[in-house]
């Protein structure tokens, strides 16, 4: 982390006198710009603050605290985050919600759709789609010991495609913890949980318009791109009740909302859209009227705005 700071902070010096902003979307490239800065250079520094990481090195957590203090102007994702780090940092931030692109997953062809299906063998199940790899703030363990509970339930049992995996914090050892536990939830990997891994834009959107549902029980999240981007695809939601998805999701009108941490009421929403169509039609139809609200040209609108407005 520390060198790619330096080397950063050695490419925007680079280019500095040849712009007005720095806007950074992480630690390491918000510390490397307030450097450039405090150095001298004349730009302001903006910083997206999508989530706050649970570290627990000293020096990262420091090194987080000062990406987060050092910049002119913070920017957040959801409400929520902006008044969590007005209460654990004592900083102000502008709320400019993430977009979703409504033309990015068009329908695919049936075809294609049911072969994706049988590759990964799971053609004849109900197939819940998670995205973001298997991390603690997704609630991986809780999303398998839901599987677990609906394999003793229904017949055929779903099955769990998980696409996602790389990350900037090392989850291996949790990931191992969770795939480890299959045998004893009477889950076998290849079968009932099938690994997808880090897949092409093309690969995600085919996924999105194979899979039957999306289940996203995150813990933690700054705003959960996944769940517009399934509403994107026709692809209903079940998620957890996080305060960030309560900002922009209704009960049963476009997620099924499910309490977080707890496998019981996960595997409780999975079940209803496993079993009711005609609630999934609902959630499909309310995804639909949602995606429009949070365009990118929304999101570039308020970015511009708040550019202009930002002191010389």
């Amino acid at each position: 982390m520390f060198a790619s700071i330096d080397d950063l902070e050695a490419g925007l010096s680079k280019i500095a006198d040849e712009v007005d902003i720095f806007h950074t979307q992480d630690c390491i490239s918000a510390r490397a710009a307030a450097r450039v800065r405090d150095a001298g250079a004349q730009v302001r520094v903006v910083r997206t603050v999508h989530h706050v990481d649970d570290f627990t090195t000293a020096a990262l957590v420091d090194c987080q605290r000062k990406a987060i203090e050092e910049p002119d102007q913070l920017v957040v994702v959801s409400k929520d985050w902006r008044d969590r780090l007005k209460a654990d940092y004592g900083v102000d931030a502008v709320v400019i919600h993430n977009g979703v692109d409504a033309n990015r997953f068009p329908p695919i062809d049936p075809g294609k759709r049911a072969a994706l299906r049988q590759h990964a063998g799971v053609d004849e199940r109900f197939v819940f789609l998670s995205v973001g790899g298997i991390e603690p703030r997704k609630g991986s363990i809780f999303l398998v010991q839901a599987m677990s509970i609906l394999a003793h339930e229904l017949d055929p049992a779903p099955a769990l495609v998980v696409v996602g995996g790389h990350s900037f914090q090392d989850y291996t050892r949790y990931r191992d913890e969770v795939l480890a536990a299959l045998p004893g939830l009477g889950l076998q990997l290849g079968r009932d949980v099938i690994l997808a891994g880090s897949i092409s834009d093309a690969e995600l959107h085919d996924w999105y318009r194979s899979a039957d549902a999306l289940s996203f029980p995150s813990v933690k999240e700054g705003w959960g791109m996944a769940v517009l981007e399934a509403m994107a695809a026709d692809l209903p939601v079940v998620s957890s009740n996080i305060a960030v998805f309560r900002e922009y999701l209704a009960p049963d009108q476009t997620a099924v909302m499910t309490q977080a941490g707890n496998p019981e009421s996960l595997a409780v929403g999975m079940r209803r859209l496993v079993t009711d169509h005609a609630l999934r039609d609902t959630l499909i139809r309310g995804g639909r009227d949602l995606v429009p609200a949070f365009s990118w040209q929304r999101a570039a609108d308020e970015h511009a705005l708040l550019y202009a407005q930002m002191p010389d």
